[in-house]
């Protein structure tokens, strides 16, 4: 049993989210790994982890990590009605499905590229994409972020370093026809170039939404300059998020000592700026709990966030095998409890909530517990 990080499951809570909190902290293991759609390893986003659905919602849960090795959690192979066990120190705490292999995946482009190469499926209905698999800070141990491992699903041939428009097109036509995925998510290593993405971002989603109505958001460091939020808006990106990763400059030095050159001045500003041209929480940003910040720290940023109409999409840090990080611990789920309690009773007195938002992380929700303590505002702060 992983007594470094408490459990949180004690008799009069409502358990849905924190289950789905300690799965997230913890990891399970995994009695038939080769049960529904292949789990994820290296490159941009949830690494390392496998979908399951908890009680109807769908959420990424790491199992090929070192703490998921060990977790006291454990999910037995899928019975004949397709849903399976999950058992804590031999004891039975709930039951979860398992998202099926999507049907995209079987095919490749007309140039002969595995679509799964090209975009792939994050939990249960978001199509996802690595525009850009390369970034001017990946290679360098100075500049690198040390969670990050956007290289190694380009390593291993997962992967191809730049999808073209077309490509992408192409694979998220089929995604929404034989999948019925519902929105897509394009991120992108960073270019050496001042649009920090924004420029590759905007030509893939104008060539998507010529080929199918899909709902897009992307994903960039702030751009040098505020006009290119226009711009991706008019090229049919609906929503916009700009990730902080960790909210004070100490642990951002630390931890991304490149992105940190973007100073958080540069995040608030175009914040400010982007959330007039999306819409108000149309606009997020992607926050990793358990890097250093304290909660105390990352619940003020949420609460500025919040104030200017952007979603502070609240996740546990999970370690990556590779990376410079892959022993730091992840976040207790009693630390996670803290943060996503009070956040949840925030933005229901905001009137924010992931539901609303047109595309992205925070519509998915799969990397965190958030939308569950959503749905449980007045007790999940208790």
């Amino acid at each position: 049993m992983n007594d470094v990080s408490p459990s949180l499951l004690t008799p009069g809570v409502l358990p849905t989210e924190l289950l789905i909190n300690e799965l997230q902290s913890f990891g399970v293991r995994l009695h038939d790994p080769s049960a529904g759609a292949q789990s994820r390893r290296g490159g941009a986003g949830p690494s390392d982890h496998k979908a399951l659905t908890v009680d109807g919602r769908t959420v990424m849960v790491p199992v090929h990590t070192a703490s998921a090795f060990d977790s006291p959690y454990v999910v037995r192979a899928p019975g004949p009605d397709g849903t399976s066990t999950v058992e804590r120190d031999g004891v039975r705490v709930g039951r979860v499905a398992f998202p099926v292999q999507p049907r995209f995946y079987k095919l490749q482009t007309f140039d002969g590229v595995p679509y799964p190469k090209i975009a792939v499926l994050h939990g249960r209905d978001v199509l996802a994409t690595t525009v850009l698999q390369t970034c001017i800070r990946y290679g360098s141990r100075t500049k690198t972020c040390q969670f990050c491992a956007i290289g190694q699903s380009l390593a291993a041939g997962r992967t191809v370093a730049r999808k073209t428009p077309e490509q992408l097109a192409e694979v998220a036509r089929a995604a929404v026809l034989l999948d019925g995925v519902k929105h897509m998510v394009m991120t992108t290593g960073t270019p050496p170039t001042p649009d920090r993405g924004a420029a590759v971002l905007a030509e893939s989603a104008f060539a998507v939404k010529a080929a199918i109505d899909l709902p897009i958001q992307g994903q960039c460091e702030p751009p040098d300059d505020d006009r290119w939020f226009a711009r991706m808006r008019a090229a049919g990106i609906d929503a916009l998020g700009m990730h902080l990763e960790a909210v004070t400059p100490a642990v951002r030095a630390r931890i991304m000592p490149g992105k940190a050159s973007v100073p958080l001045t540069r995040y608030w500003d175009a914040f400010a700026a982007a959330v007039p041209v999306f819409g108000r929480g149309q606009v997020s940003t992607y926050i990793l709990a358990g890097l250093g910040d304290a909660p105390a720290d990352v619940l003020a940023a949420c609460e500025r966030l919040v104030g200017l109409g952007v979603y502070p999409f609240v996740v546990p840090f999970v370690p990556i095998s590779g990376t410079p990080l892959e022993s730091h611990p992840a976040p207790s789920p009693a630390f996670m409890h803290a943060i996503l309690g009070p956040l949840a009773a925030l933005l229901h007195r905001a009137g924010m909530r992931s539901g609303d938002a047109k595309a992205g992380c925070a519509k998915c929700g799969a990397c965190s517990a958030l939308s569950s303590y959503e749905r449980q505002p007045e007790g999940a702060s208790a």
